[in-house]
């Protein structure tokens, strides 16, 4: 009887002192939670052994890591913004200033006006073009813009890019040259986002060209190519990134976000956009994705 007594009363005492090791434990845990930053990242440490303690402290560690990276990734996030507004800002600021100008200069010369209002008008049109690019890339970064993609043509809406920029092409003494194996090249692809794709690949050529554009087009692939003007020559590694501008003095117009577009819809259409720079040439090659990858029915009837 004594024995058994002795032994209850000695395994009364150990869970006893557990008990209290737990509690000293709790406290300084809570202690290290109280008197820690927010930004601070030190981890809680268990000296207590036990898969409960343990537990314990890797489920506290691991939210306050989730909570650094939540702040990590909003300071990233309150920095680009703030960057994407300051860009935003010069980009409609230029065209207005340039409009409000030529405004100014219409009411001193009166007789110029044909040529004023011409330029205020080109101003405008600019403007418009970035409000159409920032108005898009927020739908797309929203998920709002839905694409539905089927098997067509390549070259019928590049036809009407082409159509649409004839005039700044043939100002920039620009003659583009098609390079298609086939006319008929299929691709899988929204007739809408390639149109617009296209259109500002071609943007760009002119834009940011030093002349000539060659576009060829080959087993799902269509590419963009043109010669680089002196300078500073893109990275294409961060070609497509949001405003990105090879040389710092931005005066050549837009936005930044023609390639960033077109890599977005590339994207959502299921395929990829790449750039390299072989000796002055720039290339931006369009890869679409292909009938067996789409999930197409085999026999399905081309366009």
């Amino acid at each position: 009887m004594l024995p058994a007594l002795i032994l209850t009363l000695v395994a009364l005492g150990f869970a006893l002192l557990r008990l209290w090791s737990y509690r000293v434990q709790m406290r300084e845990m809570a202690r290290v939670l109280e008197e820690t930053p927010a930004q601070s990242n030190l981890r809680l440490t268990v000296q207590m052994s036990g898969a409960g303690p343990r537990r314990l402290c890797q489920a506290v560690n691991q939210r306050l890591e989730e909570g650094r990276q939540l702040r990590v990734e909003t300071q990233r996030q309150e920095q680009e913004l703030k960057y994407t507004m300051a860009c935003i800002s010069h980009d409609i600021r230029t065209p207005l200033a340039g409009a409000m100008g030529y405004l100014q200069l219409l009411e001193a010369e009166p007789d110029r006006q044909g040529e004023y209002l011409g330029i205020v008008k080109k101003r405008l049109e600019e403007l418009e073009e970035l409000l159409e690019e920032l108005f898009l890339y927020t739908r797309l970064q929203g998920g709002s813009l839905p694409l539905e993609c089927r098997e067509m043509a390549a070259l019928p809406p590049l036809w009407d890019a082409l159509a649409e920029f004839y005039p700044q092409l043939e100002a920039s003494g620009i003659e583009p040259e098609l390079r298609f194996e086939r006319e008929n090249m299929k691709i899988w692809a929204s007739s809408e986002a390639l149109g617009r794709v296209y259109r500002n690949l071609v943007a760009n050529a002119l834009r940011h060209g030093g002349g000539g554009l060659t576009i060829s087009g080959q087993d799902g692939e269509v590419c963009f190519s043109n010669e680089l003007p002196p300078g500073p020559k893109p990275d294409p590694k961060h070609l497509f990134d949001r405003f990105y501008q090879s040389s710092p003095a931005r005066a050549k117009g837009g936005a930044g976000l023609g390639l960033s577009i077109v890599r977005e819809l590339m994207e959502r259409m299921g395929g990829q956009a790449s750039a390299e720079i072989e000796g002055n040439t720039l290339r931006i090659k369009l890869r679409f994705l292909q009938r067996s990858e789409s999930g197409a029915p085999p026999d399905s009837e081309p366009i």
